[in-house]
């Protein structure tokens, strides 16, 4: 349980629930390549590009850099630097470590773990995603960094244990009518609904609760976009779309760059809206870039 307990208290700058995921990024593709070549170490000129794409594509909107994760994460003891001048990092500026050759890889100490308990790697995989990033991301996540997990229930230090309410989801879809809030889709089979989801707008990760005014009711395509970065909710409940989103084919357009500018769908008379505290997390931490202009009806 150590090194589940330092998965778990790995040290992030943090302050008003901002995400700073440099940190679980970088461990997380460690593990990755630990399972290809259990000795192998990252030289960062090599490996520079890849950790800036994760960042690019799972981290906050602003701009950032892997060379800070790179330097920092030895700090928490679960990975080591050194240079072609011997052990240390020398420091987190991107020319540094590029001219003095750093590579890093996952600590020796954790390294024998890993290998006296192949579970563990999976267990400390899926605590990172659990602890910064939402369950809609976690398989294309894996897929992004190359790990390959089996599928297990997730085990977390009783420290950081939070347990969900299992009411969230049916609350949310009823407070919804059972629509998708973007698009109005309402799919069933039967009576059971078919493709709908209720979405946390402040991530359950980063504190979001389980409550109505912290909830949506998407459909899967809607859901993924809107964790992504490419919806979110602005002024008077409308719809955001990301310029940094581009699609040609008309349902990309119809399904995705249509719904700029438009009005929520729901909730139904009575029912708490999104609360604005909720939906501003969203906006600084999630959503990327400006958003395009509303289309024309």
């Amino acid at each position: 349980m150590e090194w589940l307990e330092r998965t778990a208290k790995l040290r992030q700058w943090t302050r008003s629930g901002t995400r700073a995921p440099h940190k679980p990024l970088l461990l997380l593709y460690a593990l990755s390549r630990f399972q290809e070549d259990a000795e192998g170490e990252l030289r960062y000129s090599a490996v520079e590009q890849d950790l800036q794409r994760l960042l690019n594509e799972y981290g906050p909107p602003n701009k950032t850099t892997p060379a800070y994760p790179f330097h920092h994460l030895a700090s928490d003891g679960v990975w080591e630097v050194r240079t072609d001048r011997g052990p240390g990092s020398p420091g987190s500026g991107v020319r540094d470590l590029r001219e003095t050759g750093a590579a890093g890889q996952l600590a020796p100490d954790l390294r024998a773990a890993l290998r006296r308990e192949p579970q563990l790697l999976g267990r400390m995989a899926r605590l990172l995603l659990d602890l910064h990033f939402p369950p809609s991301l976690h398989s294309e996540l894996c897929e992004a960094v190359g790990l390959e997990l089996e599928p297990a229930e997730t085990e977390q230090p009783a420290s950081v244990r939070r347990q969900r309410d299992p009411r969230m989801r049916e609350l949310v879809l009823t407070a919804y009518e059972y629509r998708c809030a973007f698009c109005g889709y309402d799919g069933r089979i039967g009576t059971v609904p078919v493709g709908l989801e209720a979405a946390h707008v402040r991530w359950w990760a980063f504190g979001g609760p389980d409550d109505i005014d912290n909830g949506l009711c998407l459909c899967s395509l809607h859901h993924k976009l809107f964790d992504k970065g490419v919806l979110g909710v602005g002024d008077g409940n409308r719809i955001q779309v990301s310029r940094r989103f581009v699609g040609h084919s008309p349902a990309a357009r119809e399904h995705v760059i249509a719904l700029a500018g438009r009005t929520l769908i729901g909730p139904q008379p009575g029912v708490r809206p999104v609360a604005d505290a909720h939906r501003d997390w969203h906006a600084r931490q999630v959503f990327h870039g400006e958003s395009r202009p509303a289309t024309a009806s």
